[in-house]
């Protein structure tokens, strides 16, 4: 779940509108806002995921919905569930991964799949997809999508590449782990040095790609079938003078005092043309479904020379308050409320009490039995 920050979004008068005129709505399915809280960081992070969950979840009540929080403090996520009935309830799964299991975001998707609840977000096989970029690259790639030219090295001395500048990623990693200033090379020997790092550093090949020095465009994706693309973010790089920053680097989406979090200007909805707007929106589109997203993610592009070059394809992406899917879907006229609404209408389509109501009652009854176990 990457996350890009834009500083300082302000709710709007729709939003609060919103609120009020939907204060009362009921919602027949229970949610249980499932959040990961590992004890071995630190008590500002612990408290910082603690309270974007609960505005998450108190938005949501404010649109009706009935929400338990449900912490998940260890790896033994089947007895953290064991309360619940996969049948009674819809899982708003928001938990990274398990704690002190690094990339075991999938692992939750599995764990909630084989206890057949239904929940938001992609599927595990999707999640795991995600953090394969040469699996991913090739998706799209078959699709006839643009993305950047790319090479894996295994390592430093392998040869054949004669692009530059080019940019040194992890091969199977997300948030921009292991992307730094450094991550841009111009030539050879920096080529070896870097590839060399990443190697020796998170033991795992690196990703080598063409680097587009260009505007960059986070843009969230909302629905299954139709999918909508929300307002895309662009990201701003001029104010920064060396094109080695520009990047959207660790530091850039989490280091307030670091210059390219100060120097990177966010615009929402992107200053595009509206044929470009179009082109972004079909080449968004068709990434999201090919990679196999459901519900809502987000599709980082670049563009040089006119042309959109996809970057790398996030389901479940960030919706923090702060993070640019909830501002664009802000800008779109979804309040924050309503945005977790909506992934939780989504997700009850798959619920069995939708698909299939009890033959003698209809489906509006059968939805409210459902209510009476209530557990918010």
């Amino acid at each position: 779940m990457t996350r890009m920050t834009v500083k300082n979004p302000q709710p709007d008068a729709a939003c609060r509108r919103a609120v009020r005129k939907n204060r009362r709505r009921r919602r027949t399915l229970p949610v249980v806002l499932l959040y990961g809280i590992d004890p071995s960081w630190t008590p500002e992070e612990q408290e910082e995921v603690i309270r974007e969950s609960r505005r998450l979840g108190l938005a949501m009540r404010r649109r009706g919905h009935s929400v338990r929080f449900l912490p998940v403090s260890h790896p033994d996520l089947r007895s953290v569930l064991s309360a619940y009935e996969p049948h009674q309830v819809v899982i708003f799964n928001w938990c990274e991964e398990l704690p002190g299991l690094r990339r075991s975001e999938h692992k939750v998707a599995e764990t909630l799949e084989s206890l057949r609840f239904t929940y938001t977000g992609a599927p595990a096989h999707v999640i795991r997809l995600s953090y394969d970029k040469v699996r991913v690259k090739r998706i799209l790639e078959s699709q006839g999508l643009s993305t950047p030219r790319w090479k894996l090295f295994r390592s430093p001395e392998e040869k054949g590449w004669d692009c530059y500048p080019a940019i040194v990623k992890l091969a199977r990693e997300h948030c921009s782990i292991g992307v730094d200033t450094g991550a841009v090379v111009f030539g050879p020997e920096q080529l070896r040095e870097r590839v060399e790092y990443v190697i020796n550093t998170y033991r795992q090949p690196a990703l080598v790609e063409d680097f587009i020095d260009g505007p960059e465009y986070h843009v969230p994706m909302l629905g299954n079938d139709p999918v909508e693309m929300l307002p895309p973010v662009e990201m701003d790089f001029s104010a920064l003078e060396d094109p080695a920053k520009h990047v959207c680097t660790y530091n850039a989406k989490f280091t307030p005092d670091s210059e390219e979090y100060q120097k990177i200007a966010a615009y929402v909805p992107a200053r595009l043309s509206t044929e470009q707007m179009t082109q972004l929106e079909e080449l968004c589109k068709k990434a999201y479904l090919a990679v196999g997203c459901r519900d809502y993610g987000r599709i980082d592009v670049r563009m040089r020379d006119g042309v959109f070059y996809v970057l790398d394809v996030n389901p479940n992406a960030d919706i923090s308050s702060d993070a640019s899917l909830a501002l664009a879907a802000q800008k779109a006229g979804y309040c924050y409320g309503e945005l977790g609404s909506r992934l939780v209408a989504l997700a009850a389509q798959r619920h069995p009490a939708v698909q299939n109501p009890p033959i003698d009652l209809p489906q509006e009854a059968a939805l409210a039995s459902l209510d009476a176990a209530s557990i918010g």
